[in-house]
């Protein structure tokens, strides 16, 4: 092989690479570790921002596979996945169970994708 993925992957200064950046990374989260291992507790100052990072990073993950564009809105709208995550979404914020949330979009989900869409 004479180039290509296969002699970037087999360069020394390739692994090099991805050996001080995984170290770089991981130094990085295990000092924060410490850092809260040290302290008696988080500042408020700094948990109330704290607080909207798991629903930003959920709807990070969530939102692209739920919303995509098609040739028509129509297509966009009644995209199977975009009503199993909207008919989730409501069972999530009227029931706070996250159970009845992942039970609900799913059955929705294979109800629309196998029965009605089919």
């Amino acid at each position: 092989m004479t180039g290509g993925l296969g002699a970037v992957v087999a360069s020394p200064r390739a692994w090099v690479a991805i050996v001080v950046i995984g170290a770089i990374t991981y130094g990085i989260r295990l000092s924060f570790i410490h850092l809260f291992g040290q302290i008696d507790g988080v500042p408020t100052r700094l948990q109330r921002p704290l607080r909207y990072v798991p629903p930003a990073v959920l709807a990070a993950l969530v939102l692209p596979s739920l919303v995509t564009l098609r040739p028509s809105v129509a297509a966009t709208l009644f995209d199977e996945r975009l009503i199993a995550g909207a008919v989730a979404g409501v069972v999530a914020w009227r029931t706070e169970n996250v159970f009845a949330t992942i039970a609900t979009g799913m059955a929705t989900l294979w109800l629309f994708r196998f029965v009605v869409f089919a």
